[in-house]
């Protein structure tokens, strides 16, 4: 049966040699616009490639504003920067996730609140976070105070996980209600839309990723999206050293970061995002190859995007039976050239988080033990 799988996807791409996992793709004017920016001699944060990207990337994602950032993982910490948290506050997220969405927290010296996924989008469940708030939670002066912890709840960050939208109009309408403020991590998400509207929009504001693995990539870089001109202003301002503008004297107002997007990247990312319609196209292709495969195999199921939902199918990835099928899978393929890969460890099992408050997590592990990723390149 594995034999079968691995045959399928060299047959896909064509291949015999050995299938990465994901691999990017350089097929267009990336490197006539690489050349433009190195000859211009402004490869740093400063440069025409980064004002472009941001309009470039507010447009298709229908956002007001776009603020270029060094890497996904420091938009999300700006992101909550922004979102007033700060040392001993609180934020809810789900365990299933990358493990950048628990550092930028962690940097800030807040604490995660893991609650539990749905089984059909793998992100945060409105279900599970609203029990929760309603169990272990009180409004006090207009803020959500954890009655376990005493400490204040100031954001949710649900996931969009390998690029299916999470539940993100009903997260958003509990967080309303809870004054919590909404920051989504659609760090996989570029392409990807609920019910008609771009994952990223939905909250206060957003970060998204463009590390070599992702659907289009600048090498590293990332973006904060918002509809709030005071956030995207002061955003710019703090991932820019807090520098207050001169023509040639360094003032700086409060403490800042250094988190811009160098030129460079950018130039990469602007020659991307002329592909992405493109990319997402051919992944959506490749993923209905895979349901069509994977329909006639009763022990592996493909995971297809949830209802009202278009996804970007960032990593396809298939649902094993149980742990011992999944361990066999993953050492076959491997074995065999094809690069497949668990799902994430869940974060309230990894140490620095295992003393996390947790909820229900009963959908989170059953995932952890079957969730597999299979061969997601762009098809040539």
């Amino acid at each position: 049966m594995y034999q079968d799988i691995v045959d399928f996807i060299k047959k896909t791409y064509d291949t015999d040699q050995f299938i990465p996992l994901h691999e990017p793709r350089f097929i267009g004017n990336e490197k006539k616009y690489l050349n433009e920016c190195i000859d211009s001699t402004f490869v740093s944060s400063v440069g025409k490639f980064v004002d472009q990207f941001e309009q470039i990337i507010a447009e298709k994602i229908g956002a007001k504003y776009a603020i270029a950032t060094s890497n996904g993982t420091s938009a999300l910490h700006m992101c909550l920067i922004l979102a007033g948290v700060s040392a001993d506050d609180e934020v809810i997220t789900q365990p299933l996730t990358f493990i950048a969405t628990c550092n930028a927290i962690s940097y800030i010296g807040a604490a995660s609140v893991f609650v539990d996924v749905d089984l059909d989008t793998m992100g945060l469940s409105p279900q599970s976070l609203k029990s929760f708030l309603e169990q272990n939670c009180r409004m006090d002066n207009g803020q959500c105070r954890n009655k376990t912890t005493g400490r204040i709840i100031k954001a949710c960050v649900p996931m969009h996980t390998f690029g299916h939208p999470c539940k993100i109009d009903e997260i958003g309408q509990i967080c309303d209600e809870w004054n919590i403020c909404l920051i989504e991590d659609a760090a996989e998400s570029l392409g990807s839309t609920y019910k008609g509207q771009h994952t990223g929009t939905f909250g206060k504001m957003a970060a998204i990723s463009f590390n070599g693995n992702k659907i289009v990539t600048s090498g590293g870089g990332g973006v904060i999206v918002t509809n709030d001109a005071a956030i995207a202003k002061r955003a710019k301002h703090l991932t820019t050293t807090a520098k207050i503008p001169h023509k040639w004297e360094f003032d700086h107002d409060e403490i800042g970061y250094n988190y811009r997007m160098p030129n460079l990247n950018a130039a990469l990312l602007v020659a991307q995002l002329e592909q992405l319609d493109g990319f997402v196209a051919k992944k959506r292709n490749l993923a209905a190859q895979y349901q069509q495969f994977f329909a006639a195999n009763n022990d592996i199921k493909f995971i297809s995007e949830p209802q009202d939902c278009q996804s970007n199918y960032w990593l396809q990835a298939v649902l094993l039976n149980d742990f011992e099928q999944r361990n066999q899978f993953l050492e076959y393929t491997n074995q065999q050239g094809v690069m497949t890969r668990p799902i994430w460890k869940l974060m309230n099992k990894v140490k620095m988080f295992e003393a996390a408050q947790c909820a229900d997590l009963t959908h989170s592990e059953y995932l952890e033990q079957r969730i597999v990723n299979i061969s997601s390149s762009v098809p040539l």
